[in-house]
Parts: structure tokens; sequence; C-alpha cells
């Protein structure tokens, strides 16, 4: 089944988080991915540049969530404690946990915490109010998921908590996974964070650009989860 890349801009009154940063044109070329659209030019589509972002909330430490580290030199990023032991200790000496990580992405993290601009969650913690990050674990140790408070209810934007729908709903594991155990008590979680299932994104499927209203006219692939879904 297909992966799509999604990074999510939550605007709050006054400041434009991101959750996650997405990989860049040589990663994609390395992993053999294609980007679609780069971070700027969907930033661009929807009124904002990179030096509009004050936060960044990185749901965990992947190449593909945690890429184009040189894009936003002043943001203040949000991580798990457990995340940051994780891809910075002794698992990362085995192969089949640690190809999923670009070392530089993870030098580049520790180096935003030398220079003060890494806010550190443990478990869950309100960011501002509306706002709040949740340790699930699972796909990895220290995955979080970002609930956001929305027009239309709490969001639960997932990640890879759940890569599809069907994870979820279904109750299937997706196999790259650290704990299977915290994957599946992950889905519960979500249930219960998000006002409905349907409140829930998961981070890879491309039946989200399906399910939700477009946020510009004529722009096939940038869509708008503070509106109710036009399917699903």
């Amino acid at each position: 089944m297909p992966l799509d890349y999604y990074v999510w801009a939550i605007q709050r009154p006054g400041k434009t988080y991101l959750l996650d940063t997405g990989f860049d044109a040589a990663m994609g070329k390395q992993r053999n991915r294609q980007i679609v659209r780069p971070i700027e030019a969907g930033l661009a589509a929807i009124g904002l540049a990179p030096g509009d972002i004050s936060d960044i909330i990185i749901s965990h430490m992947h190449f593909d969530h945690a890429g184009n580290r040189d894009m936003f030199p002043h943001a203040t990023y949000h991580v798990q404690d457990a995340e940051m032991e994780f891809c910075t200790g002794r698992c990362m000496c085995h192969p089949f946990m640690n190809h999923s990580f670009d070392p530089k992405d993870v030098q580049a993290m520790v180096g935003r915490v030398y220079a003060g601009k890494v806010a550190f969650h443990d478990g869950d913690e309100e960011i501002e109010p509306g706002l709040t990050v949740h340790h699930i674990g699972g796909h990895t140790r220290g995955l979080q998921v970002v609930r956001v408070k929305t027009q239309r209810g709490w969001v639960v934007l997932g990640s890879d908590a759940a890569h599809f729908y069907a994870n979820f709903e279904q109750y299937r594991p997706f196999p790259v996974v650290e704990s299977v155990a915290d994957m599946m008590a992950g889905y519960d979680r979500m249930r219960d964070l998000a006002s409905s299932i349907r409140h829930i994104v998961p981070g890879h499927d491309p039946l989200v650009t399906d399910y939700y209203p477009k946020a510009r006219d004529g722009i096939a692939d940038i869509v708008r989860l503070d509106l109710e879904p036009v399917a699903y």
C-alpha cells in the first residue's frame, strides 16, 4: 500500500506550529521517495513562510518526520524525553532499529539542545490551551501524538501511532514497531483523546486527502482537518 507523507500546520492565535518537518530532496533520492510538494511550497500555498513558524512538534525522530534540519533555525522544537533517549541510546547500535533514522537529523537535534531550542516533554503535557502532546510509543519508544481543539472538536494528529486508518480501526499494527504492546494500547489511547474515531488522523494514509476539504481551491493535496470530513 502506498504511503503519503504529511506535515501539518497548526494555526493558533498569534502563533503557528508545525507537526514534523518531513525530509528534503536529497533524502528523498537516497530513500527512493518522491516529494510531491516541498515544505516551503506547501507553506506558501496557505500564505506562510518558514520564518512564520515559531514552534515545531516532532512526533518522532525518523527521517521522514525530522528532516529539513536547516529550514527553521529560530523555531523551538518539542520532543519527548523518551525519544531523545531512544535515538541517542544503545538501541541505535542495531541496524534493525536505526535504519529509519538519519544520524544528521539526530545530531542536529542534539545541537538544538545545546542552543536552548528544544522543549522537552515527559508524557502528556499542555503546550498551550487547546494544544497538548501525549506520549504513545509503539512505533518508536518516544513517539508522541498531538491533540488540537478545533471548531469540530478535539482532533488527534496520530502521526505514526497509526500509519493507516486500518491500523487503529481494525487493531492491525504496522510492521515497523519498537513495541507491539504499546502500539496496540496507543490505538485505544487515541480514541480516548479524540472527540470521536472520525477525529483521528493517521500518519501516512493517502485517504486523508480524500476525506478532508481542500485548504484552497485548485490544490488537491493540502487539506483542512479542522473542518468536517467530506467522506469517512
